[in-house]
Formats: structure tokens, sequence, C-alpha cells
């Protein structure tokens, strides 16, 4: 297919025969998460896998080889790094003048963008004062606020271009944006101020209304996975459903950090990742923190009312080279609060006698992640004193946020022993969520455990060498419970999906599921301290939070509350045994995948899960492959 420019031989025959048309490409970027510079804020060190200004080279390139191009953002933009921490919290002159996204965001000349659920993380006033000082209007079209101006459901970009001739034509574009159904109760309860509606619902609404309204290509920016095609309602993962509504020409995904179209990405009925495209339409997801680039483009042509419709069209998920450097303008009006942001971080706030690291999280050694969850039980048992809660049994969940997986192989948290500082405490928990507990049974309990062992494939007792994580199972949602001991058994099936959906209803890996050193019965009641995330009732752990009482709720910021705690001991050492084990397997053993700064740790992990574990080489995309014993 030919770019915008049209390739000489296609142009020259549409010429002579008197044909007319145009090409437009469309650049996509997603889920940036404050990664504005080429740099990581957690280990203090550039990084040539992310940065808004490394991608703003690419689209620079792209933007060259073409005579028409929109340059689109799909949401999550606000939060994510530290320097969006303090820009939230107005530290820094600079940072009271202009929010650095924005500023970054305005230099490249954006044409439009969508919000993200994340977006909101910092509250609506905050949202909506960032969003004033940008040169492009932000979009929302299921979004509703109930007080106070609300965001552009849609815009139509009536823009002159130019065509196979080189004439100047109008072509009028329209944009919408949707976020996720439960944007409102996520991280911060915002459902007093603000609610989202169901995106399927909402685009056959409002698609007819931008073509009435004189839109003649339709762009969705949905701030939402892929899913699959069915439609139903309250989707989370939407893009693919949405793309049969009929009126949508191309799709933009994002939210969960994927990279569409591309090999590592399942087909399905409606799905084709070679060709990128879902419904038979253009789209793209380009991964995580500018990692890639969405490249669309649209061949365009006459539909004979006076208007455009698309004639051919092509899609692609552009990694953006280590090699590019970062774009001056765009790197130019950060680097203040870049200034700002690393000299907050160097503050002390105490002292860690062992290393806090998560490369062998999943298999259930991550002393950082039982920090977290000391912190959240201590929190707790102060805030339940004298309340009808005080005396039951309090357990905290957390979920290791830093774990490989789709961030990469640096994406782990490694903190060494010494000083902690705040850089490390925002490594430990980067995310704004507030802490929260419900009350939960016995049963409930074991349930939660199952939920959360639904990370781990199935491996056949005997067998050599199997794959133990499911790679469509996000870490995010891998709960780890202090307060209780248990055993995973492998060797039976997992018992739900990754969306929450119940696939085996008679397997169950959870053995041996103690408090104290006694069984857990299935009618004993604890307190389970999590975070306001789980709260909103997502996803995978939604029915067990649906069905329960609310024991606290609270504005404390979590990563506000291990800080305090830190502060109080002065000097940590997380150095116990494991809370969980697998089943043994005689004869048995495991891959997995990890960062390559796992491989100092090895021995003591080794040591203390008294496990045989053996370093297997380098894996695909910069990872290392470790082989587990079981």
């Amino acid at each position: 297919m030919p770019d915008g420019r049209g390739d000489t031989s296609t142009c020259a025959a549409m010429a002579a025969g008197h044909d007319t048309g145009l090409g437009l490409r469309i650049l996509a970027t997603t889920d940036m998460h404050m990664n504005v510079l080429p740099y990581n804020y957690f280990t203090g060190r550039p990084c040539d896998r992310v940065g808004l200004a490394r991608t703003a080279s690419l689209v620079e390139i792209r933007r060259a080889e073409v005579r028409n191009a929109l340059l689109l953002d799909n949401g999550d933009f606000l939060q994510g790094t530290p320097l969006g921490d303090l820009a939230a919290a107005g530290i820094g002159r600079e940072l009271r003048r202009i929010h650095p996204a924005i500023a970054a965001m305005n230099a490249m000349g954006y044409d439009a963008a969508a919000l993200g659920n994340h977006d909101f993380n910092f509250g609506l006033s905050f949202l909506r004062a960032v969003t004033a000082r940008a040169g492009f209007p932000f979009l929302a079209a299921n979004l509703r606020v109930r007080r106070g101006p609300s965001f552009r459901r849609h815009v139509i970009l009536r823009r002159e271009m130019i065509d196979w001739h080189g004439r100047r034509v109008e072509v009028a574009v329209g944009i919408v944006g949707f976020l996720p159904p439960r944007t409102a109760e996520w991280d911060r309860d915002l459902s007093d101020q603000l609610a989202c509606d169901d995106i399927l619902e909402t685009a056959r609404r409002v698609i007819p209304e931008m073509r009435a309204e004189g839109a003649q290509i339709v762009i969705a920016l949905a701030h939402s996975g892929i899913g699959r095609a069915e439609p139903r309602p309250g989707l989370e993962n939407a893009a693919a459903a949405l793309a049969a509504i009929p009126g949508i020409d191309a799709v933009v995904a994002g939210h969960t950090h994927e990279v569409f179209p591309g090999p590592d990405f399942p087909a399905a009925p409606g799905i084709d990742p070679v060709a990128g495209t879902l419904a038979g339409k253009p789209a793209v997801m380009p991964g995580f923190g500018g990692s890639h680039l969405g490249v669309i483009d649209l061949q365009l042509r006459p539909d004979g009312a006076g208007g455009w419709r698309v004639a051919a069209a092509s899609a692609r998920a552009e990694s953006v080279d280590a090699a590019l450097p970062s774009l001056a303008q765009v790197a130019r009006p950060v680097l203040g609060a870049h200034r700002e942001t690393l000299r907050h971080l160097r503050r002390r706030v105490g002292r860690s006698a062992t290393a806090l690291n998560s490369y062998f999280s999943v298999i259930g050694d991550d002393p950082g992640l039982r920090l977290v969850n000391m912190a959240q039980r201590w929190h707790v048992r102060q805030r339940l004193k004298g309340s009808p809660w005080e005396g039951y049994p309090v357990l905290s969940a957390s979920a290791p946020f830093r774990a490989g997986g789709r961030g990469g192989p640096q994406h782990y948290t490694d903190v060494p022993p010494g000083p902690l500082s705040l850089r490390n405490l925002a490594d430990l928990y980067f995310f704004p969520n507030r802490i929260c507990a419900i009350r939960l049974s016995g049963a409930q309990l074991a349930d939660w455990l199952e939920r959360s062992a639904s990370l781990f494939r199935r491996v056949a007792p005997g067998s050599t060498d199997s794959p133990l994580i499911d790679p469509a199972f996000p870490c995010y949602n891998f709960d780890v419970v202090d307060g209780i001991t248990w055993q995973v058994d492998l060797s039976a099936p997992a018992r739900f999906a990754p969306d929450g959906r119940l696939l085996a209803p008679q397997s169950r890996r959870i053995r041996e599921l103690r408090w104290q050193g006694r069984p857990v019965g299935a009618e004993d009641i604890f307190v389970l301290a999590t975070n306001s995330y789980r709260l909103a009732g997502c996803g995978l752990f939604s029915p067990l939070v649906a069905d329960n009482e609310l024991a606290l709720k609270t504005d404390d910021l979590t990563r506000d509350v291990l800080r305090h705690y830190i502060r109080r001991r002065r000097s940590v050492a997380i150095d116990a045994p494991p809370h969980w084990r697998f089943v043994p397997m005689p004869g048995t053993s495991a891959l997995f995948n990890s960062g390559p700064g796992g491989l100092a740790h090895l021995d003591r992990v080794a040591e203390r899960h008294k496990a045989r574990i053996e370093y297997d080489g380098a894996a695909e995309g910069g990872f290392a492959r470790f082989r587990l014993f079981l």
C-alpha cells in the first residue's frame, strides 16, 4: 500500500485515470504514564526503553514521510512516575505553571487525546487544571461529570490535506474517546463527582451523531484493552467489540500495555494480529511508556456524496529504536521538573538490612512486597482500635507491581541493603492507591488465593521444563496475603481465567491453608487489608469484594503509610520464611523468566526457600530464564 505521498507508479496511474484520493497517516501513543524523558526514576538511571521525548524522534521521522498526518494519544499520561506525583503535589516552581506532560505534548503538536482511568488519580479538579493548558482537546465520550464543566465527547478536525495530485482538499476527521466504565470507582472514589457509561452503548449513540455533524472518517481512541469480539455490557476491555460498530474506521486501543499488531498477540475471532485488524478495521495498541508508536495508514477515496471513505488501510506498532535520541524541543520544557524530582527523591526515610527486590516474586520471594504488607497490617490494626472490628485477625494482601512482564526485563524492584530514600519507596509502591479493609471468611480467603494462583500454568507431574507462568495473567493481580501460610498445587488446572471467569469449577490449587499454624476453617472471619483498586470491584477479585462488609475505608495512600511505618521503625530487616510454597512434585521442573538482575540474588533465594533453582540462559526480550525444580 502506498504511504500518504503515494508511490510514483500508483499516483501516476490514478492521475492518468482522473482518479483522486489521498493518504492519511494516524500516529498514536498510549499509556505514557509520565515517562516523558528516557529516565527510570526507580533505579535512578537513564533508560532507553521508555520516554515520550524519544518517541517524538520517531514521530518526526514518520510525519516527514507523508503529506498528511495526525498525532493522537490514548490516555493514562498523568500518573506512573515520581515526576507525575510531584507535579500533582505542586512541588517546584515549574510544575505550578504548566504540567510537564502537557508541555511535552504541546511541543509535539498533538491533535487530540483521550482520557484514561489513571488520569483521574489526582482528582477531577487537578485534571481540569492540567488539561486546560493543552493545545489540543481531551476526549471522553462515556464520561458524565455530575457538577461543573465536563470534557468533550468527540471532536471533528476539519483539516486541509494534500491529495495524490498535489491539490489541497478538506477532510473532516472525527476523533472520539472512551475510557473504562469503572473509572469513577478505581484508585480513588470519584463516584460522587462523575460516572462512566458502557463503552459500546455510548458508541452506538455517539458515532451516528458524529457522522451527522459532518465527520467523514471516524477514529476511536479506546483506553480499553482489546478483549473478546463478543459484545457484553460493562466491558473493561472492549476494543475488539467496539471496532465492529458501524461508522468507526480505525481504533487505537490501550490500557493493558500490550502491543498490537504483533507476533505475541493471540489471534481470535475478529482479531487478526498479523494484518493488524479488529473486526476487519485497522487497529493498534502501542505498548507502554513510549515503547512503541502506533502507525495506521489510510487510503481515502471520494464517497460519492462529497465526502471521503477508507478504501484501504494498514496498521503496525513500531518499536522505538533504543538508539533514537530525545527530541530537544520536547525534553527541554521538562528538564526543570525532572531536576526537582531527582532532588526530592534523594530524601532519606530509614534503612533496610536486607535487599528488597521482586525478581523472584512469582515463586514466593519478594521482601519488598512483604514490607508493604507489614505496613498495611500495622496501619489497619491502628485504625481499627475501638471499632467493632478490633480483635479480629488482620491479614494484608498486596501484589507485585514491578515484576517484569510487559514492562520488560528492567521492570523489577531492586533496592539494595542500606539507606532507604523516597526513590526506593516509590519503587516499592508507585500507584496512588488508598488503604482499605474488608471482612472475609475462611472460604473466601481460599477463593482469593485461588484467583491469585491462576497466574500459573498447569504442570504435569514428572514433566521437565514446563512453562510456569501464564503470560496473559498480569502480575498486579497476583495477590500475596501476609499473616497466613499455604501451598499451591500446580498439578491442578487454574480455577479462574485472568478476567475472573470460572474455568474449572472442580479445581482447587490451594492446599494447607493455615493461620498461626492452625487450618483455616470455611467460617473463620478475618479482616483483610487491601487497596482502593480492589475495593472498586475490579475484574478478578470483584465477586469477593462485592459480597463483603467494609471494615475500613480511608484516604491514606499506601505509599504514605509505608513511609510512616519505616520512619517509625527506622530500620527494617525482611528475612522471614516464605508465606507459601509449591506442593512438591518430584522429578518435575518448570521454567520462568525474570530480570538479569536476579542472578545476583539467586543463591540467597534458593537457600531461603530450600529449593533448587538454576539459571538457564538468556531469554527473548532481554530477560533471564530460570529453572525451578518442584
